[in-house]
């Protein structure tokens, strides 16, 4: 099930997939109806649902035929009584489809599933990819991945490609029996490709157009087991032999698609992570998975989805971050020239990394790429109080102020500029750790980073930075009154 949200006039556009597993044509509108009569009759929230089924004229969506995109229009979020936030309704409704029988429900936002597409060919946050030859081993194996998945804390609309249902038309020719009657192979093959496919008997044109004339039986001669049986060969003598005569026709359960990739035949096991952060399941889903499965030789799992993206983005961060710290150290440095006030602002990012840390686990939320990035502007932030008090404390000193008188009137005349650096920060930032529409996942943990670190940064700055500084002035006064032995 795939979820489109619009904060337009506080009104929400949910976006729905259905998966029908191994359904017939009547089935599939059976259940859709259900699902439909379901969320409109059972939540009070929705106005409105509306249904698509099949391909579009574009390449952009190749949904199978089992496949369907209900759009659910909600009501505005003040009259909401199933829940007050959007997770909230998205769990009801979730809760709710399950108990129908035969379906598969994913839900995901529009671009974030085109963007899933796109990084992995599957429209899921992630996936379980195996490879291998047997198609009915792989859809085996699969199955059990995705029981053993759903075992694990977080695991939401999972979700097994569907690779078999399709029926087929088998005719086995029995050649034993058509050599009696000297007949061929081909020949067989010639009625039952005219008989039931059709075949192009001439050409007939329309001023300057031209079509093919294809013939074959009339429907009822050949839309059921017993009317193809019937359809008599003639053997070499000349006597018309009934089909079933001369071969075996059933219809047999085959592959409803085969997918490929990197040359190999796929099959994957998707699914959603939901209360919790993607790198935790991944690797607990790695560990589970490398204990219990145990693949026949020549099959092998891959791992995909929006986790890679991470993976790539904290990479990058472990790099990016030791650079950036040892910059900022250097420009301390450079303006203090100092290693110790260096050292001592530097001492200061700590401080704020407890707050962001803190502010994460009371808000419920994971460590993420924009958490990251929100400890990056928050050590900027924390880094600039630390030098608007340090400088004000030197220059105090420099002027002929003792150390102590220094470091009190420093913090007394500089607490307002901190104070007023967190406040603008804190306020602008503010609507952004209270987000719930478009783009809130993105938003609110970083926002949530920063105001966090700040409240601990500002206090342990004005409270713990002088009582240092005292430590690292007297080190440095001692080190220069120091004798000099010769």
């Amino acid at each position: 099930m795939s979820v489109l949200v619009q904060n337009n006039l506080h009104l929400c556009d949910y976006y729905f997939f259905f998966f029908f597993k191994r359904k017939t044509a009547y089935e599939i509108e059976y259940g859709l109806v259900g699902s439909e009569m379901c969320i409109r009759d059972r939540f009070p929230e929705v106005q409105m649902s509306v249904s698509k089924i099949g391909r579009p004229d574009i390449a952009v969506g190749p949904e199978e035929p089992n496949e369907s995109d209900p759009i659910v229009t909600l009501r505005p979020r003040n009259t909401w009584t199933t829940a007050q936030t959007q997770a909230g309704l998205v769990d009801a409704i979730r809760k709710r489809l399950a108990e129908i029988p035969g379906i598969s429900v994913l839900m995901s936002q529009p671009i974030q599933e085109r963007v899933d597409e796109l990084i992995s060919g599957i429209r899921t946050e992630c996936a379980i990819k195996l490879f291998g030859d047997d198609l009915d081993l792989l859809y085996q194996n699969a199955e059990i991945i995705a029981d053993l998945m759903r075992t694990v804390e977080g695991v939401k609309d999972d979700k097994v490609e569907q690779v078999a249902g399709q029926p087929y038309l088998t005719i086995d020719i029995d050649r034993e029996k058509i050599a009696r009657y000297g007949i061929n192979v081909s020949d067989v093959h010639d009625i039952i490709t005219t008989a039931v496919g059709g075949k192009p008997a001439t050409q007939v044109y329309e001023g300057e157009r031209r079509f093919q004339l294809t013939l074959r039986f009339p429907e009822p001669s050949r839309n059921s087991i017993g009317a193809i049986g019937d359809i008599r060969v003639r053997s070499a003598s000349g006597a018309p032999i009934p089909l079933s005569e001369l071969a075996t026709i059933e219809m047999r359960e085959g592959p409803a698609r085969i997918s490929r990739e990197q040359a190999k035949r796929r099959i994957y096991s998707g699914f959603k992570v939901g209360g919790r952060d993607i790198g935790s399941v991944v690797d607990e889903g790695r560990k589970l998975l490398a204990e219990r499965i145990r693949l026949p030789q020549g099959y092998t799992v891959a791992w995909g989805g929006a986790f890679e993206n991470m993976e790539r983005a904290n990479a990058r961060l472990l790099l990016v971050v030791p650079i950036t710290l040892g910059l900022v150290f250097f420009l301390l440095f450079w303006a203090f020239h100092s290693l110790r006030y260096a050292s001592l602002i530097i001492l200061n990012l700590p401080f704020a990394l407890i707050g962001g840390v803190v502010s994460l686990w009371l808000s419920e939320q994971y460590l993420s790429v924009p958490a990251s990035i929100g400890f990056i502007e928050l050590f900027g932030l924390a880094v600039g109080n630390g030098i608007v008090l340090v400088s004000y404390i030197n220059q105090l000193r420099n002027e002929g102020q003792q150390t102590e008188a220094a470091i009190m009137t420093g913090c007394v005349l500089r607490l307002r500029p901190v104070v007023m650096t967190m406040m603008t920060t804190l306020l602008g930032l503010l609507p952004l750790v209270l987000a719930q529409g478009i783009g809130a996942e993105v938003q609110r943990p970083l926002a949530t980073v920063v105001v966090g670190g700040l409240f601990t940064s500002t206090a342990l700055t004005l409270l713990v930075l002088p009582a240092l500084y005292r430590t690292f002035a007297e080190q440095e006064a001692a080190k220069e009154h120091a004798p000099e032995w010769v």
